[in-house]
């Protein structure tokens, strides 16, 4: 194990540390067909300023597999993901290391801001990314994946797997496959 390692995780790297706390713009326009909503940036992707930044990113193999692009964007095609009609922005702009070291209210007062966008951007769906943040955000305990009763302005709600690679329940071919689902509504 070199210098890099720290059990199965790495060390962050010092931009990563400073990252800490920093947001991230949102990729987002008029009339999406969807915005995918995280739970907040990751380090990495605070640090270089892109969205599911980070190599091995789930959230681009799953955005084509579920067939919502013609091929595997990479995190610096802004302009390509939203002239597909999709956009990315999350629940908070805080970068941690770990989802759940966000807090509660955090996640709720970030539910009341992406009503906000909703309704500025209209978009067809939103599409939150992980189940636990949904139900805490939204107050929905028992809420499950696929569409919500929730509108955000006017557009619907779908919950999909949290892409992160700490997401073990969810293999990339399962999250795909819900991905899929997804647009299989939209497109109907």
């Amino acid at each position: 194990m070199g210098a890099e390692q720290a059990g199965p995780f790495r060390r962050p790297t010092p931009q990563e540390v400073a990252a800490a706390g920093r947001g991230l713009a949102d990729v987002i326009g008029p009339g999406l067909r969807v915005l995918f909503c995280g739970f907040n940036p990751g380090l990495y992707s605070a640090a270089v300023g892109l969205p599911f930044a980070r190599k091995g990113s789930r959230f681009w193999p799953a955005l084509h597999g579920g067939g919502f692009t013609d091929r595997e964007l990479r995190p610096w095609e802004h302009d390509e993901l939203l002239r597909q009609g999709l956009g990315v922005t999350s629940l908070s702009n805080r970068a941690t290391a770990r989802a759940d070291e966000l807090t509660s209210a955090e996640l709720v007062a970030g539910a009341t801001g992406l009503a906000v966008k909703a309704q500025r951007y209209r978009p067809r769906w939103v599409a939150i990314l992980g189940v636990t943040a949904y139900r805490i955000a939204f107050v929905r305990p028992r809420a499950g994946l696929g569409p919500q009763p929730d509108r955000l302005g006017p557009a619907r709600v779908w919950v999909l797997p949290n892409p992160s690679g700490l997401n073990a329940h969810f293999p990339l071919p399962a999250l795909t496959a819900e991905f899929g689902k997804l647009r299989q509504a939209i497109d109907g």
